[in-house]
């Protein structure tokens, strides 16, 4: 790495998953065919429940609610994946640098919430039947998705301000986009204070929300398992199923990587890790919900059905 002597630079290398030789297209093919994947899976399900009427239902709004915010999540640093894996170590500005920090966060951060707000809505569902569509209004069902994207957006601010505000020593960036955890090794001060902070910031936002979560699903075991029949309990535990998988897959890549101090993970973890809850975690949710959801899976033959239809016509 190049060193700098406390000196402020203008400019970041990304230097990590730099391949050499026959891997580095190979490489760059198999993200970049993920990373389409990724976009036409979830633009499929944002245009399948505005397509079907049988999907106008605050489940399927928060899910499109949600592919929508993964379609920028995935965008905010794939392309900087694609550009090191097809050049090699590309330089980033600062302003650029920060900038792709804070919008991640603030988009990692909002789903978070949105996760928490969709397990409300599954709570409310199947502990409130009754009133459900009385509470889950419209106007509740848009400040609800809303919400998330102020409360992301506002806290991302915290982390982001505090290590833009870091004086550089290095700007080798061991990394493929700009992380906290990287960056935070690049500077010339001690990180302690630093850490703490982001600790803080980020174990309200994830951990409060995971333990708000769990008090959900356990109020919906709990509703599940007072129902009468094996059937009953069967179809409700089904509309939960997709929603618990991507809870499960958002939650153990967050915490393995921003549990303890952000600064603490070894440079080769970090891309590793990263690769997990920025491509592959976004690419494996659409799948989730349309393979794991048997409403979907008629949605689709519905929606097919129809087009098949059109077509026929002279």
């Amino acid at each position: 790495m190049d060193h700098f002597n406390h000196t402020w630079s203008q400019s970041f290398i990304l230097a990590g998953l730099t391949p050499s030789g026959t891997l580095r297209p190979l490489a760059f093919l198999g993200t970049l065919c993920i990373y389409l994947l990724t976009l036409a899976g979830n633009i499929f399900i944002i245009i399948l429940v505005q397509a079907d009427s049988r999907l106008y239902t605050p489940m399927y709004f928060f899910i499109s609610v949600l592919s929508f915010l993964e379609l920028w999540y995935v965008s905010t640093t794939v392309p900087t994946l694609l550009h090191t894996l097809l050049h090699g170590c590309s330089p980033i500005s600062s302003t650029v640098c920060f900038l792709q920090l804070y919008v991640f966060h603030s988009l990692g951060i909002t789903e978070c919430y949105m996760l928490g707000v969709m397990t409300l809505d599954r709570h409310l569902a199947i502990c409130r039947p009754l009133h459900y569509h009385a509470l889950m209004s419209r106007r509740v069902q848009l400040w609800l998705a809303g919400a998330p994207w102020v409360a992301g957006f506002s806290a991302a601010l915290v982390p982001a301000s505090l290590t833009a505000t870091l004086p550089f020593c290095l700007k080798e960036l061991a990394h493929y986009f700009c992380d906290l955890a990287p960056l935070m090794r690049l500077a010339c001060v001690h990180m302690d204070w630093h850490a703490w902070a982001h600790g803080a910031v980020i174990g309200v936002a994830t951990g409060c929300n995971f333990v708000i979560i769990l008090g959900l699903y356990g109020g919906i075991l709990k509703a599940v398992l007072k129902l009468p029949s094996a059937a009953s309990r069967s179809k409700a535990f089904s509309t939960c199923s997709s929603h618990m998988t991507v809870v499960a897959l958002f939650y153990a890549s967050a915490f393995t990587v921003y549990v303890g101090s952000p600064g603490s993970q070894t440079e080769g973890k970090d891309n590793i890790i990263a690769l997990i809850y920025a491509l592959f975690t976004p690419f494996l949710n659409p799948i989730v919900y349309t393979l794991c959801n048997k409403e979907v899976k008629k949605a689709v033959r519905r929606v097919t059905e129809r087009i098949r239809t059109v077509l026929r016509e002279p």
